[in-house]
């Protein structure tokens, strides 16, 4: 990965293996224009792609698609004592049908990943589960 600052508070940032290009800007709150993620954002976006990723990991061998799952990240900004990520929470949502016996497992898997496991013990990193039925929509508790 390589970063290349181009003016303006954005960054251009190049994945070597596939040469896809990434864009940055700094967020509205900090001097920037908000016109692309933060790399802030950057951290709850890698948090839940890391989840949906891992998740997708272990369900599918066990034949649970997870396809058309969800999660949703909430960043909280502080700025005591310094400008920093507060927290990072993340709503998961999964596709009706994933049956009950894989929830505890598939809970335990995400908050697991290796992004999650990265993250500074200061930065708070709630995942609440959300599993859809036909009668409607039975979050878990947050860990």
């Amino acid at each position: 990965m390589q970063a290349t600052y181009v003016g303006g508070l954005h960054c251009e940032l190049a994945h070597g293996p596939s040469s896809t290009i990434l864009e940055t800007d700094a967020p509205k709150d900090n001097k920037g224009k908000g016109e692309r993620f933060s790399p802030t954002d950057l951290m709850g976006a890698a948090l839940s792609s890391c989840i949906l990723t891992t998740l997708a990991i272990v369900a599918e061998p066990e034949g649970i698609s997870l396809k058309g799952a969800t999660a949703e990240v909430v960043k909280e900004m502080i700025s005591t004592p310094s400008r920093r990520i507060g927290s990072l929470n993340v709503v998961v949502t999964l596709p009706e049908g994933v049956p009950a016996s894989a929830r505890e497992k598939l809970e335990r898997v995400a908050n697991a990943c290796p992004v999650k496991k990265s993250l500074h013990p200061d930065i708070r990193a709630d995942i609440t589960f959300v599993y859809p039925t036909k009668a409607g929509v039975h979050p878990t508790e947050a860990f």
